[in-house]
Protein backbone atom coordinates (compact mmCIF):
# COMPACT_ATOMS: atom_id res chain seq x y z
CA UNK A 1 0.00 0.00 0.00
CA UNK A 2 1.36 3.43 -0.98
CA UNK A 3 2.09 5.76 1.91
CA UNK A 4 2.53 9.43 1.15
CA UNK A 5 5.06 11.52 3.04
CA UNK A 6 2.42 14.03 4.08
CA UNK A 7 4.83 16.09 6.20
CA UNK A 8 6.88 16.77 3.06
CA UNK A 9 4.01 17.56 0.67
CA UNK A 10 2.63 21.10 0.45
CA UNK A 11 -0.90 20.99 1.76
CA UNK A 12 -2.91 22.63 -1.01
CA UNK A 13 -2.53 19.56 -3.23
CA UNK A 14 -4.04 17.15 -0.70
CA UNK A 15 -6.32 19.28 1.47
CA UNK A 16 -7.86 22.01 -0.68
CA UNK A 17 -8.31 24.22 2.43
CA UNK A 18 -12.11 24.32 2.17
CA UNK A 19 -12.27 25.91 5.64
CA UNK A 20 -10.08 28.80 4.44
CA UNK A 21 -12.81 30.86 2.77
CA UNK A 22 -10.53 33.72 1.71
CA UNK A 23 -7.20 33.58 -0.14
CA UNK A 24 -4.77 35.76 -2.04
CA UNK A 25 -2.63 34.47 -4.90
CA UNK A 26 0.39 36.73 -5.27
CA UNK A 27 2.51 36.64 -8.44
CA UNK A 28 6.06 37.76 -7.74
CA UNK A 29 9.33 38.44 -9.51
CA UNK A 30 12.74 37.75 -7.99
CA UNK A 31 14.85 40.93 -8.08
CA UNK A 32 17.70 39.66 -5.89
CA UNK A 33 18.35 35.91 -5.99
CA UNK A 34 20.68 35.95 -2.99
CA UNK A 35 18.11 37.73 -0.79
CA UNK A 36 15.30 35.47 -2.09
CA UNK A 37 17.29 32.35 -1.20
CA UNK A 38 18.01 33.71 2.26
CA UNK A 39 14.26 34.28 2.69
CA UNK A 40 13.53 30.78 1.40
CA UNK A 41 16.04 29.28 3.85
CA UNK A 42 13.67 30.40 6.63
CA UNK A 43 10.24 30.53 5.00
CA UNK A 44 10.19 26.82 4.03
CA UNK A 45 9.40 26.22 7.70
CA UNK A 46 6.23 28.32 7.38
CA UNK A 47 4.83 26.35 4.44
CA UNK A 48 1.69 24.40 5.28
CA UNK A 49 2.15 20.66 4.85
CA UNK A 50 -0.45 17.99 4.11
CA UNK A 51 -0.15 16.33 7.51
CA UNK A 52 -3.37 15.43 9.29
CA UNK A 53 -4.38 17.62 12.23
CA UNK A 54 -6.99 15.63 14.13
CA UNK A 55 -7.67 18.31 16.74
CA UNK A 56 -9.53 21.00 14.77
CA UNK A 57 -8.77 23.61 17.44
CA UNK A 58 -5.08 23.30 16.56
CA UNK A 59 -5.49 24.13 12.87
CA UNK A 60 -3.63 27.42 12.34
CA UNK A 61 -5.69 30.44 11.18
CA UNK A 62 -3.49 30.93 8.10
CA UNK A 63 -1.94 28.63 5.50
CA UNK A 64 0.91 29.37 3.09
CA UNK A 65 2.16 27.55 -0.04
CA UNK A 66 4.50 28.46 -2.89
CA UNK A 67 5.18 27.47 -6.51
CA UNK A 68 7.76 28.50 -9.13
CA UNK A 69 7.72 29.02 -12.88
CA UNK A 70 10.55 27.63 -15.00
CA UNK A 71 11.93 31.18 -15.32
CA UNK A 72 11.72 31.54 -11.55
CA UNK A 73 13.80 28.43 -10.90
CA UNK A 74 16.38 29.80 -13.33
CA UNK A 75 16.40 33.20 -11.66
CA UNK A 76 16.86 31.53 -8.29
CA UNK A 77 20.00 29.88 -9.62
CA UNK A 78 19.14 26.38 -10.82
CA UNK A 79 21.62 25.76 -13.61
CA UNK A 80 20.73 25.11 -17.26
CA UNK A 81 21.38 21.36 -17.14
CA UNK A 82 19.02 20.92 -14.21
CA UNK A 83 16.40 23.28 -15.66
CA UNK A 84 16.47 21.12 -18.79
CA UNK A 85 15.48 18.06 -16.77
CA UNK A 86 11.92 19.39 -16.37
CA UNK A 87 9.19 18.39 -18.84
CA UNK A 88 8.89 20.19 -22.17
CA UNK A 89 5.44 21.62 -21.31
CA UNK A 90 6.73 23.22 -18.11
CA UNK A 91 9.85 24.56 -19.84
CA UNK A 92 7.86 26.10 -22.72
CA UNK A 93 5.14 27.52 -20.48
CA UNK A 94 1.49 28.15 -21.24
CA UNK A 95 1.93 30.86 -23.87
CA UNK A 96 4.06 29.25 -26.59
CA UNK A 97 2.40 29.30 -30.02
CA UNK A 98 1.77 25.56 -29.84
CA UNK A 99 0.18 25.75 -26.38
CA UNK A 100 -2.02 28.67 -27.42
CA UNK A 101 -3.43 26.60 -30.31
CA UNK A 102 -3.79 23.56 -28.09
CA UNK A 103 -5.66 25.40 -25.35
CA UNK A 104 -7.77 27.51 -27.72
CA UNK A 105 -6.61 30.86 -26.31
CA UNK A 106 -7.68 33.18 -29.14
CA UNK A 107 -9.63 36.43 -29.53
CA UNK A 108 -10.25 38.14 -26.20
CA UNK A 109 -8.58 35.13 -24.50
CA UNK A 110 -5.29 35.50 -26.37
CA UNK A 111 -2.23 35.75 -24.09
CA UNK A 112 -1.28 39.18 -25.52
CA UNK A 113 -4.19 40.77 -23.60
CA UNK A 114 -3.91 38.80 -20.36
CA UNK A 115 -3.69 40.59 -17.01
CA UNK A 116 -0.78 38.36 -15.96
CA UNK A 117 1.32 35.55 -17.38
CA UNK A 118 1.18 36.76 -20.99
CA UNK A 119 4.07 37.75 -23.28
CA UNK A 120 3.36 41.47 -22.74
CA UNK A 121 3.26 41.11 -18.95
CA UNK A 122 6.30 41.12 -16.71
CA UNK A 123 7.82 37.67 -16.18
CA UNK A 124 6.42 35.83 -13.17
CA UNK A 125 8.92 33.85 -11.11
CA UNK A 126 6.77 32.51 -8.32
CA UNK A 127 3.28 32.41 -6.85
CA UNK A 128 2.74 32.81 -3.13
CA UNK A 129 -0.61 31.38 -1.99
CA UNK A 130 -1.95 32.93 1.22
CA UNK A 131 -5.06 31.56 2.96
CA UNK A 132 -6.93 32.70 6.04
CA UNK A 133 -9.89 31.85 8.22
CA UNK A 134 -11.29 32.95 11.55
CA UNK A 135 -11.49 30.01 13.94
CA UNK A 136 -14.50 31.49 15.71
CA UNK A 137 -16.60 31.71 12.56
CA UNK A 138 -15.98 29.32 9.69
CA UNK A 139 -18.78 30.81 7.60
CA UNK A 140 -17.88 34.49 7.90
CA UNK A 141 -16.03 35.52 4.74
CA UNK A 142 -15.26 39.00 6.02
CA UNK A 143 -13.41 37.66 9.07
CA UNK A 144 -11.50 35.20 6.87
CA UNK A 145 -10.56 38.11 4.62
CA UNK A 146 -9.18 40.15 7.51
CA UNK A 147 -7.11 37.21 8.82
CA UNK A 148 -5.77 36.45 5.32
CA UNK A 149 -4.91 40.06 4.46
CA UNK A 150 -3.28 40.71 7.82
CA UNK A 151 -0.98 37.76 7.16
CA UNK A 152 -0.41 38.86 3.55
CA UNK A 153 0.47 42.42 4.69
CA UNK A 154 2.99 40.99 7.14
CA UNK A 155 4.62 39.00 4.32
CA UNK A 156 4.41 41.85 1.78
CA UNK A 157 6.09 44.31 4.14
CA UNK A 158 9.29 42.27 3.71
CA UNK A 159 9.10 41.56 -0.04
CA UNK A 160 11.64 44.26 -0.86
CA UNK A 161 14.28 43.14 1.64
CA UNK A 162 13.68 39.54 0.57
CA UNK A 163 14.44 40.30 -3.08
CA UNK A 164 10.84 40.02 -4.26
CA UNK A 165 8.62 42.35 -6.33
CA UNK A 166 4.85 41.90 -6.42
CA UNK A 167 3.50 42.05 -9.99
CA UNK A 168 -0.14 41.13 -9.60
CA UNK A 169 -2.52 39.34 -7.27
CA UNK A 170 -5.91 37.66 -7.45
CA UNK A 171 -8.14 37.37 -4.40
CA UNK A 172 -9.86 34.01 -4.19
CA UNK A 173 -13.03 33.21 -2.30
CA UNK A 174 -15.09 30.12 -1.66
CA UNK A 175 -18.48 29.49 -0.13
CA UNK A 176 -19.65 26.83 2.33
CA UNK A 177 -22.00 25.50 -0.40
CA UNK A 178 -19.21 25.63 -3.04
CA UNK A 179 -21.36 27.31 -5.71
CA UNK A 180 -19.59 29.00 -8.65
CA UNK A 181 -20.85 32.14 -10.43
CA UNK A 182 -23.10 30.37 -12.97
CA UNK A 183 -24.84 28.99 -9.87
CA UNK A 184 -23.73 25.35 -9.93
CA UNK A 185 -22.14 23.46 -7.06
CA UNK A 186 -18.48 22.89 -7.83
CA UNK A 187 -15.82 20.41 -6.72
CA UNK A 188 -18.16 17.48 -5.98
CA UNK A 189 -16.05 14.96 -7.89
CA UNK A 190 -12.40 14.87 -6.89
CA UNK A 191 -9.95 12.01 -7.25
CA UNK A 192 -8.68 10.40 -4.07
CA UNK A 193 -4.88 10.09 -4.07
CA UNK A 194 -3.89 6.61 -2.97
CA UNK A 195 -2.15 6.83 0.39
CA UNK A 196 -3.48 10.29 1.25
CA UNK A 197 -5.72 9.07 4.06
CA UNK A 198 -8.93 10.08 2.29
CA UNK A 199 -11.53 7.38 1.71
CA UNK A 200 -14.24 6.99 -0.92
CA UNK A 201 -15.47 4.99 -3.89
CA UNK A 202 -12.74 2.71 -5.29
CA UNK A 203 -13.28 4.08 -8.80
CA UNK A 204 -12.15 7.49 -7.52
CA UNK A 205 -8.93 6.19 -5.93
CA UNK A 206 -6.05 7.11 -8.25
CA UNK A 207 -2.39 6.07 -8.01
CA UNK A 208 -0.27 8.74 -6.33
CA UNK A 209 2.08 9.02 -9.31
CA UNK A 210 -0.63 10.73 -11.33
CA UNK A 211 -0.29 13.71 -9.00
CA UNK A 212 3.10 13.40 -7.29
CA UNK A 213 6.62 12.62 -8.44
CA UNK A 214 8.32 9.68 -6.77
CA UNK A 215 5.33 7.30 -6.73
CA UNK A 216 4.00 4.86 -9.32
CA UNK A 217 1.20 6.09 -11.60
CA UNK A 218 -1.76 4.40 -13.32
CA UNK A 219 0.62 2.88 -15.88
CA UNK A 220 2.49 1.13 -13.07
CA UNK A 221 5.65 3.20 -13.58
CA UNK A 222 7.22 6.24 -11.94
CA UNK A 223 6.36 9.50 -13.75
CA UNK A 224 9.19 11.36 -15.49
CA UNK A 225 10.58 13.43 -12.66
CA UNK A 226 13.11 16.28 -12.84
CA UNK A 227 16.48 14.95 -11.70
CA UNK A 228 19.68 16.73 -10.71
CA UNK A 229 21.86 16.23 -13.77
CA UNK A 230 24.68 18.53 -12.66
CA UNK A 231 25.59 18.71 -8.98
CA UNK A 232 24.70 21.92 -7.17
CA UNK A 233 23.40 22.88 -3.77
CA UNK A 234 23.10 20.64 -0.71
CA UNK A 235 22.24 17.31 -2.35
CA UNK A 236 21.86 15.68 1.08
CA UNK A 237 18.45 17.37 1.25
CA UNK A 238 17.21 15.40 -1.79
CA UNK A 239 16.20 11.74 -2.06
CA UNK A 240 17.52 9.36 -4.73
CA UNK A 241 15.44 8.80 -7.86
CA UNK A 242 12.86 6.07 -7.12
CA UNK A 243 13.28 4.97 -10.74
CA UNK A 244 16.81 3.76 -9.95
CA UNK A 245 18.92 6.16 -12.04
CA UNK A 246 21.15 6.93 -9.06
CA UNK A 247 20.57 10.69 -9.49
CA UNK A 248 18.96 12.93 -6.89
CA UNK A 249 15.28 13.77 -7.44
CA UNK A 250 14.19 17.41 -7.21
CA UNK A 251 10.61 16.39 -8.01
CA UNK A 252 9.94 13.91 -5.17
CA UNK A 253 6.71 14.78 -3.30
CA UNK A 254 6.17 17.72 -5.64
CA UNK A 255 4.09 18.18 -8.78
CA UNK A 256 3.07 20.66 -11.48
CA UNK A 257 0.38 23.27 -10.84
CA UNK A 258 -1.70 24.78 -13.65
CA UNK A 259 -3.32 28.18 -13.07
CA UNK A 260 -5.81 29.92 -15.35
CA UNK A 261 -7.92 32.97 -14.53
CA UNK A 262 -11.29 32.37 -16.21
CA UNK A 263 -13.78 35.24 -16.45
CA UNK A 264 -17.40 34.04 -16.44
CA UNK A 265 -20.06 35.87 -18.49
CA UNK A 266 -23.06 35.05 -16.32
CA UNK A 267 -25.41 37.29 -18.33
CA UNK A 268 -24.51 35.65 -21.64
CA UNK A 269 -24.74 32.14 -20.17
CA UNK A 270 -28.23 32.46 -18.68
CA UNK A 271 -29.42 34.77 -21.45
CA UNK A 272 -28.65 32.06 -24.01
CA UNK A 273 -30.35 29.34 -21.95
CA UNK A 274 -33.40 31.56 -21.36
CA UNK A 275 -33.66 32.33 -25.09
CA UNK A 276 -33.47 28.67 -26.09
CA UNK A 277 -36.15 27.59 -23.60
CA UNK A 278 -38.51 30.60 -23.53
CA UNK A 279 -42.28 30.25 -23.50
CA UNK A 280 -44.31 30.93 -26.69
CA UNK A 281 -45.10 34.42 -25.37
CA UNK A 282 -41.38 35.17 -24.96
CA UNK A 283 -41.33 34.94 -21.16
CA UNK A 284 -38.67 33.00 -19.24
CA UNK A 285 -39.40 29.33 -18.64
CA UNK A 286 -37.31 29.03 -15.50
CA UNK A 287 -37.69 25.26 -15.06
CA UNK A 288 -36.66 24.49 -18.65
CA UNK A 289 -33.76 26.97 -18.53
CA UNK A 290 -32.45 25.33 -15.36
CA UNK A 291 -32.84 21.90 -16.95
CA UNK A 292 -30.90 22.88 -20.07
CA UNK A 293 -28.18 24.44 -17.90
CA UNK A 294 -27.95 21.18 -15.94
CA UNK A 295 -27.56 19.22 -19.17
CA UNK A 296 -24.77 21.60 -20.24
CA UNK A 297 -22.98 21.03 -16.94
CA UNK A 298 -23.89 17.41 -16.21
CA UNK A 299 -25.08 18.34 -12.71
CA UNK A 300 -27.92 20.39 -11.30
CA UNK A 301 -27.27 23.56 -9.37
CA UNK A 302 -27.36 21.56 -6.13
CA UNK A 303 -24.55 19.34 -7.43
CA UNK A 304 -26.81 16.33 -7.98
CA UNK A 305 -25.80 14.37 -11.13
CA UNK A 306 -28.22 14.55 -14.04
CA UNK A 307 -27.48 10.86 -14.68
CA UNK A 308 -29.22 9.87 -11.44
CA UNK A 309 -31.74 12.74 -11.33
CA UNK A 310 -32.71 13.37 -14.98
CA UNK A 311 -36.00 15.16 -14.44
CA UNK A 312 -35.52 17.67 -11.63
CA UNK A 313 -33.01 18.97 -9.13
CA UNK A 314 -33.50 17.15 -5.79
CA UNK A 315 -31.80 20.12 -4.02
CA UNK A 316 -30.76 21.89 -1.96
CA UNK A 317 -27.20 20.46 -1.83
CA UNK A 318 -25.88 17.16 -3.08
CA UNK A 319 -22.55 15.35 -2.77
CA UNK A 320 -23.74 12.29 -4.69
CA UNK A 321 -20.84 11.07 -6.80
CA UNK A 322 -20.96 7.27 -6.76
CA UNK A 323 -22.25 6.47 -10.24
CA UNK A 324 -21.12 5.33 -13.66
CA UNK A 325 -22.44 6.38 -17.06
CA UNK A 326 -22.22 2.87 -18.53
CA UNK A 327 -24.36 1.48 -15.73
CA UNK A 328 -26.96 4.23 -15.47
CA UNK A 329 -26.94 6.12 -18.77
CA UNK A 330 -25.01 4.30 -21.50
CA UNK A 331 -26.95 5.99 -24.33
CA UNK A 332 -26.76 9.53 -22.95
CA UNK A 333 -30.54 9.86 -22.65
CA UNK A 334 -30.23 11.39 -19.16
CA UNK A 335 -26.88 13.19 -19.21
CA UNK A 336 -25.87 14.16 -22.77
CA UNK A 337 -22.54 12.85 -24.10
CA UNK A 338 -21.43 16.44 -24.67
CA UNK A 339 -22.05 17.78 -21.16
CA UNK A 340 -19.08 19.46 -19.48
CA UNK A 341 -18.64 16.95 -16.66
CA UNK A 342 -19.23 13.88 -18.79
CA UNK A 343 -16.63 15.03 -21.30
CA UNK A 344 -13.94 15.93 -18.78
CA UNK A 345 -14.48 12.77 -16.68
CA UNK A 346 -16.27 10.10 -18.73
CA UNK A 347 -15.83 7.58 -15.92
CA UNK A 348 -16.75 4.08 -17.16
CA UNK A 349 -18.00 5.14 -20.62
CA UNK A 350 -15.11 6.37 -22.81
CA UNK A 351 -15.98 6.29 -26.52
CA UNK A 352 -16.63 2.66 -27.52
CA UNK A 353 -14.47 1.09 -24.82
CA UNK A 354 -15.87 -1.35 -22.28
CA UNK A 355 -16.42 -0.44 -18.66
CA UNK A 356 -13.09 -1.77 -17.34
CA UNK A 357 -11.01 -0.17 -20.10
CA UNK A 358 -12.96 3.08 -19.80
CA UNK A 359 -12.25 3.36 -16.07
CA UNK A 360 -8.59 2.70 -16.76
CA UNK A 361 -8.45 5.43 -19.42
CA UNK A 362 -10.36 7.91 -17.25
CA UNK A 363 -7.96 7.37 -14.36
CA UNK A 364 -5.00 8.15 -16.65
CA UNK A 365 -6.37 11.64 -17.37
CA UNK A 366 -7.60 12.82 -13.97
CA UNK A 367 -6.51 16.08 -12.35
CA UNK A 368 -6.90 17.50 -8.84
CA UNK A 369 -8.95 20.70 -9.13
CA UNK A 370 -8.63 23.56 -6.66
CA UNK A 371 -10.80 26.37 -8.05
CA UNK A 372 -11.40 29.65 -6.20
CA UNK A 373 -13.93 32.35 -7.03
CA UNK A 374 -12.95 35.96 -7.63
CA UNK A 375 -15.12 39.05 -7.82
CA UNK A 376 -18.50 39.37 -6.15
CA UNK A 377 -19.90 36.21 -4.55
CA UNK A 378 -22.72 35.58 -6.99
CA UNK A 379 -24.98 32.62 -7.82
CA UNK A 380 -26.45 33.04 -11.27
CA UNK A 381 -29.84 31.67 -12.31
CA UNK A 382 -32.44 32.25 -15.06
CA UNK A 383 -33.70 35.29 -13.16
CA UNK A 384 -30.39 36.43 -11.69
CA UNK A 385 -27.90 37.23 -14.44
CA UNK A 386 -25.98 40.43 -13.75
CA UNK A 387 -23.23 40.45 -11.09
CA UNK A 388 -21.48 43.65 -10.08
CA UNK A 389 -18.19 43.82 -11.97
CA UNK A 390 -16.08 40.97 -13.32
CA UNK A 391 -16.54 37.54 -11.79
CA UNK A 392 -14.87 34.24 -12.50
CA UNK A 393 -12.84 31.28 -11.40
CA UNK A 394 -9.17 31.06 -10.62
CA UNK A 395 -8.84 27.55 -12.02
CA UNK A 396 -6.04 25.60 -10.35
CA UNK A 397 -5.17 21.98 -10.95
CA UNK A 398 -2.39 19.60 -10.01
CA UNK A 399 -0.93 16.88 -12.22
CA UNK A 400 2.41 15.13 -12.70
CA UNK A 401 2.08 15.15 -16.50
CA UNK A 402 0.76 18.45 -17.87
CA UNK A 403 0.46 17.08 -21.42
CA UNK A 404 -1.35 13.81 -20.62
CA UNK A 405 -3.58 15.30 -17.95
CA UNK A 406 -4.53 19.00 -18.12
CA UNK A 407 -3.72 19.61 -21.81
CA UNK A 408 -5.34 16.37 -22.93
CA UNK A 409 -8.55 17.25 -21.08
CA UNK A 410 -8.66 20.74 -22.56
CA UNK A 411 -7.73 19.87 -26.14
CA UNK A 412 -9.01 16.34 -26.74
CA UNK A 413 -11.99 16.00 -24.44
CA UNK A 414 -13.16 19.65 -24.28
CA UNK A 415 -12.13 21.59 -27.41
CA UNK A 416 -12.50 18.92 -30.10
CA UNK A 417 -16.06 18.92 -31.52
CA UNK A 418 -16.07 15.17 -32.23
CA UNK A 419 -16.93 13.00 -29.26
CA UNK A 420 -18.72 9.64 -29.36
CA UNK A 421 -21.47 10.17 -31.97
CA UNK A 422 -21.08 13.96 -31.92
CA UNK A 423 -19.49 15.94 -34.77
CA UNK A 424 -20.02 19.67 -34.11
CA UNK A 425 -20.15 19.73 -30.32
CA UNK A 426 -17.34 21.35 -28.30
CA UNK A 427 -17.57 21.40 -24.52
CA UNK A 428 -20.37 23.97 -23.92
CA UNK A 429 -18.55 25.57 -20.97
CA UNK A 430 -14.82 25.62 -21.77
CA UNK A 431 -14.51 24.46 -25.40
CA UNK A 432 -16.51 26.95 -27.47
CA UNK A 433 -14.62 29.21 -29.90
CA UNK A 434 -15.26 32.93 -29.68
CA UNK A 435 -15.13 33.28 -33.48
CA UNK A 436 -15.82 30.00 -35.28
CA UNK A 437 -14.46 29.53 -38.77
CA UNK A 438 -16.75 30.19 -41.75
CA UNK A 439 -19.39 27.46 -41.90
CA UNK A 440 -18.27 25.89 -38.61
CA UNK A 441 -21.10 24.86 -36.30
CA UNK A 442 -20.89 24.86 -32.51
CA UNK A 443 -23.82 22.89 -31.17
CA UNK A 444 -25.00 21.01 -28.12
CA UNK A 445 -26.80 17.75 -28.82
CA UNK A 446 -29.32 16.28 -26.41
CA UNK A 447 -29.71 12.55 -27.06
CA UNK A 448 -33.35 11.55 -27.28
CA UNK A 449 -35.62 8.97 -28.87
CA UNK A 450 -36.59 8.78 -31.66
CA UNK A 451 -34.66 11.95 -32.66
CA UNK A 452 -31.95 13.85 -30.82
CA UNK A 453 -32.37 17.59 -30.23
CA UNK A 454 -29.72 20.08 -31.35
CA UNK A 455 -29.14 23.40 -29.58
CA UNK A 456 -27.29 25.61 -32.08
CA UNK A 457 -24.82 28.50 -32.00
CA UNK A 458 -23.26 28.04 -28.58
CA UNK A 459 -21.83 31.25 -27.10
CA UNK A 460 -18.38 31.46 -25.51
CA UNK A 461 -19.04 32.28 -21.86
CA UNK A 462 -15.45 31.98 -20.56
CA UNK A 463 -12.61 34.46 -21.20
CA UNK A 464 -9.04 33.64 -20.14
CA UNK A 465 -7.45 36.56 -18.29
CA UNK A 466 -4.15 35.00 -17.23
CA UNK A 467 -2.33 31.75 -16.74
CA UNK A 468 0.93 29.91 -16.15
CA UNK A 469 2.49 26.53 -15.41
CA UNK A 470 4.20 26.21 -12.02
CA UNK A 471 6.38 23.68 -10.22
CA UNK A 472 4.88 22.95 -6.80
CA UNK A 473 7.88 21.56 -4.87
CA UNK A 474 8.02 19.51 -1.71
CA UNK A 475 8.98 21.23 1.52
CA UNK A 476 12.40 19.50 1.48
CA UNK A 477 13.00 20.79 -2.04
CA UNK A 478 12.11 24.33 -0.97
CA UNK A 479 14.86 24.01 1.61
CA UNK A 480 17.21 22.65 -1.09
CA UNK A 481 16.44 25.54 -3.45
CA UNK A 482 17.71 27.96 -0.81
CA UNK A 483 21.15 26.29 -1.08
CA UNK A 484 21.73 26.36 -4.85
Amino acid sequence: MTRLELENIQGYLIRGYAHMLYSRFVYLQISDAKAAKKWLSQSWKEMTSARHIHDKSKIPPTHLNIAFTHAGLGKLGLNEENLGAFSREFRQGMVSDHRTRLLGDFGTSRPEVWNWGGPRNETIHLCLMVFGNDKSSNDDLEKDKIVCLDYYNELASKFDENGLIELFHVDGKTQPDNKEHFGFRDGVSQPIIEGSGRVGDKDDVIKAGEFLFGYKNEFGVYPDTPLIVKEQGDLNLLTPDAGGSGQKDIGKDGTFMVMRQLDQDVKKFWGYLNEKTKNPDGSINEAESLKLGAKFMGRWQSGAPVTLFPDADPGPFSDVNDFGYAKFDKDGLKCPFGSHLRRTNPRDNVDDHGKKESLKLSKQHRIIRRARLYGEIYEGSPTKTTPNGDVGLLFICFNADISRQFEFLQYTWANLPKNKELYNDPDPIIGVKETPELGEEQNFTIQDEPVSKTIKDLPRVITVKGGAYFFFPSINVLRYLSTI
